[in-house]
């Protein structure tokens, strides 16, 4: 059942991005409205509702969009102003099926996790060595309930997803980001997901090199999205850009697919993204090295490794 947005009450602004067109809001839902309801949710509300987060987003605009200015796909125009060779309009677009103003992302049930993730928050550079990770990164992620992820094994599972996979092995399966919506959105906007199914890796920590190591595992990803975008997309080797993020946004090992002419995407920053082939590399090189060196990487406040992360910063030589 669809969610209907006319029951939504919204509370509050969590964040908003001028930048790249984006909002994102806090609110509830009524739990008969919401296909996944569960009124046992920490997110639920003694009225049966139940906490939801709207992200808000202006769509891209298809690249024939300036071919149809004289066949009359702008409704009205307002001028603004104009000085020398420079004039400035408002435009409104027809309302028309294959040209949708938004795109509306919906997590209902919201935890408090989510809310605190989708807010606004400053960044502080910090300082992971091993004995961090041991110490406080592994415990967090351990102490993760298994429901956060439930999402990545329907996608695994096939209960889905399944009609958008464009690849799919014993070892993992590529299939477009939910950020990323083919039948609207430009080639140069591409955003593919590598999951993989080995549920003990939950980030690049856990990748080792060596015999009996995640080298073939990672080369079969790469090997695979690049023959993937060239057979869907007619792109050539070296039109996509392969990562990992660390801190991942979620704990199960996945590896992000975009196009290289893509800039300005929040986790493409250093600090980050670390590249694929350059993982490769480096367990080439050493098999234990991604357990062993000290990360640097920006973490939200609202983050929750945040304040144990800040608090063992001054003991961090």
């Amino acid at each position: 059942m669809p969610t209907q947005l006319q029951d939504f009450e919204f509370k509050r602004v969590l964040d908003e991005n001028p930048y790249f067109r984006c909002l994102n809001v806090l609110g509830t839902l009524p739990a008969s409205s919401v296909s996944s309801s569960d009124v046992s949710s920490p997110g639920s509300t003694s009225d049966g509702r139940l906490a939801a987060i709207l992200r808000l987003e202006r769509t891209p605009f298809p690249l024939t969009l300036p071919q149809e200015f004289s066949s009359g796909v702008l409704e009205s125009t307002k001028y603004l102003g104009s000085t020398d060779i420079y004039t400035w309009i408002n435009g409104w677009l027809k309302r028309r099926d294959d040209l949708p103003d938004l795109k509306i992302s919906i997590i209902c049930p919201a935890t408090d996790v989510h809310i605190r993730k989708y807010s606004k928050q400053d960044i502080l550079m910090v300082r992971e060595t091993p004995e961090l990770y041991e110490k406080v990164v592994k415990p967090y992620i351990e102490a993760f309930p298994l429901s956060r992820t439930q999402w990545v094994r329907n996608i695994l599972d096939g209960t889905s997803e399944a009609h958008g996979l464009l690849h799919s092995t014993d070892d993992f399966l590529i299939l477009p980001d939910m950020k990323w919506d083919p039948t609207t959105s430009p080639l140069t906007a591409l955003y593919l997901l590598a999951l993989v199914r080995d549920p003990s890796i939950r980030s690049m920590r856990d990748l080792r090199g060596g015999e009996g190591g995640h080298l073939p595992l990672l080369k079969a990803i790469r090997d695979a999205a690049h023959s993937v975008v060239e057979r869907e997309y007619g792109l050539p080797r070296g039109s996509v850009r392969l990562y990992v993020h660390y801190q991942p946004s979620y704990y199960h090992f996945h590896v992000h697919i975009v196009h290289a002419s893509q800039s300005g995407i929040l986790g493409m920053t250093v600090g980050q993204a670390h590249l694929l082939d350059d993982i490769i590399s480096l367990l080439t090189v050493a098999q234990d090295i991604l357990s062993s060196l000290t990360l640097t990487y920006g973490l939200g406040s609202q983050h929750g490794l945040y304040e144990p992360m800040v608090a063992a910063q001054g003991n961090v030589a």
